[in-house]
């Protein structure tokens, strides 16, 4: 029977549900992480009778027709990029975006990429960097003798210097919008790269109109909501024992017919 074949649909469908909902419950405490929804989309239909037609050659036409559905699929799995709350941290390297954009990062092979996890540190030789090691550009080089580093809105760094009183300014942090930005690639590590979905980097000073604000000494949390994931997840399950069910009663219906057949 077509039965089987479509529950398999709904059972595979909500299945891969709950492990995007699964990933973003796991991912409530990363910093900077957007979740994520499964989309879905119906597949072909098979046409028993069609509508519009004539009835047989006559003047009456079909109203309305005959189709049958042939199930679900997966038709993507949608990065929401909402705003997740600040959280202060009182750590001078700990950068948050307020709004859009994203920091822009020399990461493996010398490639640019974006991340919107703040959470820098410095290096042995004083260029700011990702937890990972991957530099922040533009570089901005912090001295040894560095006292107090200030990062304002705009993401001008500056630093008082040992046996200073007024700050030197160091350099200017510069961050990437994109007009899709759902259409990056995760790469993992809070690591994204541009593709022809995401369409190219348009880069500028945080601040300025269509651009956030930075925020020195916090770190932005993830926007996911641990009550409205575990309801989704809830509802995930539910749908997935309702195909299941459907699969055991078209086997107990074949059961039937093929004793009633002997």
């Amino acid at each position: 029977m077509r039965a089987l074949a479509i529950a398999a649909t709904g059972m595979n469908a909500q299945q891969q549900n709950i492990e995007v909902l699964s990933n973003n419950i796991a991912n409530i405490n990363t910093t900077a992480f957007k979740r994520s929804r499964a989309e879905f989309t119906d597949l072909l239909y098979q046409a028993d009778r069609l509508q519009g037609v004539s009835n047989r050659g006559r003047d009456a036409t079909i109203p309305e027709g005959s189709q049958t559905g042939l199930g679900v699929r997966l038709a993507a799995i949608r990065s929401l990029q909402t705003q997740g709350s600040l959280s202060q941290t009182g750590n001078q390297l700990d950068l948050a975006l307020n709004g859009r954009g994203w920091f822009q990062i020399v990461g493996p092979d010398s490639e640019t990429v974006y991340t919107r996890a703040g959470s820098f540190s410095t290096n042995a030789n004083g260029q700011l960097v990702t937890g990972d090691g991957y530099l922040v550009t533009p570089t901005v080089v912090v001295p040894n003798n560095a006292t107090a580093i200030t990062i304002n809105q705009s993401g001008i760094v500056s630093a008082t210097i040992g046996g200073q009183t007024t700050p030197q300014q160091l350099g200017q942090l510069t961050i990437a919008n994109f007009a899709n930005e759902s259409g990056l690639e995760a790469l993992g590590g809070n690591l994204f790269r541009q593709t022809v979905a995401s369409g190219a980097p348009v880069v500028g000073v945080p601040g300025d109109p269509g651009f956030g604000t930075i925020s020195q000494y916090y770190l932005e949390s993830s926007n996911v909501d641990p009550v409205k994931e575990l309801v989704n997840l809830i509802s995930a399950q539910r749908a997935f024992e309702l195909s299941s069910k459907v699969i055991q009663a078209v086997d107990e219906m074949e059961g039937t017919v093929s004793k009633g057949i002997r």
